[in-house]
């Protein structure tokens, strides 16, 4: 029996950054933002953003894309979708922001401030 692969190959990571793309643009978040919450340099981000790109993730820039997947998911699946597009960038008093915006929350605690959220988000969804 072989051994699953913990890498990820350069198509999932071109279909992760391209998921991405389209929910930071959903999201009305600035390249800056984006380029942030993927823990990109903004220029690394605008060419991420292009079919061609040819460069490799980090393990901590993939699972960041998926967390960021993962929230997309429970937001609109929670959510309306005005709610759920506008959520990220709305002040929001709840236990992981205390007033702050989400994408700020993500953005200053990178990738365990991603994995809280998700997982608080799942929470809500689930009802537990």
């Amino acid at each position: 029996m072989q051994k699953a692969s913990s890498t990820v190959s350069e198509q999932q990571a071109l279909v992760g950054l391209k998921a991405v793309n389209r929910i930071c643009e959903q999201w009305g978040l600035s390249i800056e933002e984006s380029a942030n919450l993927v823990d990109m340099s903004l220029s690394t981000w605008k060419r991420a953003r292009k079919p061609n790109f040819s460069g490799k993730l980090s393990k901590d820039q993939v699972l960041r894309l998926s967390a960021i997947v993962g929230i997309y998911k429970s937001l609109n699946l929670y959510f309306d979708d005005k709610i759920a597009h506008s959520w990220i960038k709305l002040p929001n008093v709840g236990p992981l922001c205390r007033g702050a915006r989400p994408i700020d929350v993500l953005i200053e605690g990178g990738l365990p401030a991603l994995l809280r959220v998700r997982q608080y988000l799942d929470a809500l969804r689930g009802g537990s």
